[in-house]
């Protein structure tokens, strides 16, 4: 009897589930709650153990109580089958295999959504390891030195997986299972059950390959230009990493679809992987944590008073530029300065100073570069600056609480005890000679030593000569001089509201700001700009960044700009010609007056919406579909017939599923000049045809002009207004 598909269960395997590392984490935790609504109970992640930190994410459940695995949704229905959401099947699994000593932990991650989670004690499972990398070799010839750490847990992690599974399968043979790996550290998995033949179905999503990771790090190569020339399994072995590219590539080729997260990754895994994605799975946000409403423009104004603050310690003494007329740039992320485009920013940088001290510009701009990087702790300036200024701000709040007592006694006293005036007239008898005194002394206490300039580090670096961002600033000589209009201050840690001289989270930071730049090199997807769009925040992307390649496709032409998303071209363009675009946009931004900034940020805040999970998500629904149409041609032939669609859909790719069920992505802006679909413009459509979603738009294969497809998950439909 064939597994049924329209009640199937969901497996997604990461090495960040409940254990934050990377970006995966985001994904995985921003995305949960739309997967939950759509699954519920069928619904599981699987990861391995962190001890340090699984106490704060997870909350357990006993395996052994049976009711835990009865969810209210069955026991509430007249559900014949006796374990409809598959449930008792991974219990009875995971007590198997708790039986032969396999340790894991069971239960919800604290995240919104509340899914089930299974983390898997590696330790464990240490005896096998050789056993199983002997199995591996023999099994798909994939080599696993002894010395490499992060693929022998790799390995121990893929065949806890494939145990599992395996196990699963045999008591479960109701449903049809979808088990989606993400990344090389999760994909041992994928060609085991292969070579096993495990009843499952498989995706793999590679948020960016580990070969192209080290070859742009390197800064050797002319990546993106020379993709079709490299020959991977020389410079796979040059990096040491051969071993790890071989799981990546094996996983690509035996997923029943593979998938990435944005087309300039589709493109290099193409020529690196040598597999043609099937689709691209954009990362969305959840944008109910950023919304502000209308209050996002007030949160700019309240953040940015913040900042200011540090920026008055921290220049203090050289305090000779007018907050109204300064812009906050940042450049933030893991400390990857090529990938990143440190190296970019900060030349743009001191090339936009030289144009505003030229033009006589008025305006000042603070770039910060918030980039964790080894430290040893807050530099003694750092600390006193802000301490000096805060002394002032103290001794200013009790010298006017002074003032206005002895008004409000002045006035108590009129006309008696030999007062003729309403209102003192004698600015001695407000501000006494103690007073004075004081005052004198915490404004005398801002003085820096003659020749001290405002430091361009808040820490004491580990490394300060080798450093690549410090030797970059004094290469361009951006020493915070009082001639300069841009001052830099490189903060190498990230933010957090206990922070001592910066004591803000990096969401209100950002909201503080007035742009983002984010000229990144290699960057599979990049969520601090579309964090930055979420929170009204206009920010400088690239076209070689996956959300700015997504944007350019979604924006019309020329119009990015207005919708503050500037995309500098930095794959057809050479490094000085991007450069010099770079300066153009940041020029253009601060010639902006607040009245353009403010209706700037209100067309960037409007974008948010698109970038919703509950659109991105529909990316993912495509991929299960495909994914069992594949593994399930029939079965799945048998939905569309019932659906009268049967003829509209193959596996050429995700985007070539139809059905009957409709998930419309309805137009987010009804201003002239909102982002559209081109070929609805251009009249090759009928205005009726639905909007294509954000897949679609922004994919590596072209889009068939599906309107529609089905949603095959649970019973429990998706209501228009929920999707």
């Amino acid at each position: 009897m064939p597994r049924g598909i329209k009640n199937h269960l969901l497996f997604e395997i990461a090495t960040e589930v409940a254990n934050r590392v990377g970006g995966i984490y985001s994904v995985l935790k921003s995305k949960t709650p739309v997967t939950v609504q759509q699954y519920h109970d069928k619904y599981h992640l699987i990861g391995p153990l962190n001890f340090d930190t699984y106490q704060n994410e997870v909350e357990t459940i006993d395996i052994y109580d049976i009711n835990n695995f009865i969810s209210k949704d069955s026991s509430d229905s007249n559900n014949s089958d006796e374990d409809p959401d598959g449930l008792l099947a991974v219990r009875d699994t995971l007590i198997s295999m708790k039986e032969k000593n396999v340790n894991f932990v069971y239960g919800r991650w604290l995240i919104e959504g509340a899914p089930r989670v299974i983390l898997f004690d590696l330790n464990s499972l240490q005896g096998y390891l050789n056993d199983w990398k002997s199995d591996i070799w023999n099994l798909v010839g994939i080599p696993t030195p002894e010395s490499d750490l992060e693929t022998n847990n790799a390995v121990l992690l893929g065949y806890a997986v494939v145990w599992f599974l395996g196990e699963l399968v045999t008591r479960d043979s109701t449903h049809a299972i979808i088990a989606h790996f993400h990344e090389w550290l999760a994909g041992i998995a994928l060609p085991l059950c292969r070579k096993k033949r495990i009843d499952v179905v498989t995706i793999f999503t590679t948020h960016a390959t580990i070969l192209g990771r080290y070859l742009c790090a390197s800064g050797e190569t002319d990546f993106y230009n020379t993709l079709q020339d490299i020959d991977v399994d020389h410079e796979a072995g040059k990096f040491g990493i051969y071993h790890r590219y071989c799981i990546e590539r094996a996983a690509a080729h035996t997923a029943d679809v593979f998938t990435t997260v944005s087309q300039i990754t589709a493109f290099e895994a193409e020529h690196l992987l040598k597999r043609k994605p099937d689709g691209i799975l954009p990362n969305g946000l959840n944008v109910t944590k950023f919304q502000a409403v209308h209050e996002f423009q007030n949160l700019h104004a309240v953040k940015k008073e913040k900042i200011n603050d540090f920026v008055q310690g921290h220049f203090h003494g050289c305090y000779d530029f007018n907050l109204d007329d300064t812009l906050y740039f940042f450049i933030a992320g893991r400390y990857e300065y090529k990938n990143k485009g440190a190296d970019m920013y900060i030349e743009a940088l001191a090339r936009l100073n030289y144009r505003l001290k030229v033009s006589g510009s008025k305006k000042t701009v603070v770039a910060f570069i918030i980039m964790p990087a080894k430290t040893n702790s807050f530099t003694v300036e750092a600390l006193r600056s802000q301490a000096v200024v805060k002394s002032l701000e103290n001794t200013v709040n009790e010298v006017t609480k002074l003032i206005s007592r002895r008004i409000f006694d002045h006035a108590m006293k009129y006309p008696h005890f030999g007062i003729n005036n309403e209102i003192p007239t004698d600015l001695n008898e407000l501000l006494h000679d103690s007073d004075k005194v004081l005052l004198k002394r915490r404004v005398l206490a801002l003085r820096r030593p003659y020749g001290q300039l405002p430091p361009v580090v808040t820490h004491n670096m580990c490394d300060d000569d080798a450093d690549p961002i410090l030797n970059k600033i004094r290469h361009v000589q951006l020493f915070n001089n009082q001639s300069d209009r841009v001052k830099v201050i490189f903060h190498p840690e990230f933010l957090n509201a206990n922070n001592p001289i910066l004591g803000l989270d990096y969401d209100e930071f950002v909201r503080g700001c007035h742009l983002g730049v984010f000229p990144s090199y290699y960057e599979p997807w990049g969520y601090t700009p579309a964090e930055c769009t979420v929170m009204g925040v206009p920010s400088i992307t690239t076209n070689l960044s996956g959300f700015g390649a997504y944007m350019e496709d979604l924006i019309e032409r020329d119009q990015a700009k207005d919708y503050g998303i500037y995309i500098v071209d930095r794959r057809f363009k050479n490094p000085d010609e991007s450069v010099e675009q770079l300066v153009d946009y940041m020029e253009e931004f601060v010639k902006k007056n607040r009245r353009q900034r403010i209706n700037q940020r209100n067309r960037t805040e409007r974008l948010s919406d698109i970038l919703d999970w509950k659109r991105m998500g529909l990316e993912y629904i495509k991929a299960r579909q495909l994914a069992l149409y594949r593994a399930y041609p029939d079965v799945f032939k048998q939905y569309a017939t019932a659906n009268g669609e049967e003829d509209n859909i193959n596996d050429t790719d995700m985007y070539s599923m139809a059905g009957d069920k409709k998930i419309k992505i309805k137009r987010s802006l009804s201003v002239p000049g909102s982002p559209t679909d081109f070929r609805l413009r251009s009249g090759s459509i009928t205005p009726s045809t639905v909007y294509m979603t954000p897949g679609d738009l922004g994919t590596l294969q072209d889009a068939v002009n599906a309107d529609d497809y089905f949603v095959l998950s649970n019973d429990k439909e998706f209501d228009d207004d929920e999707a």
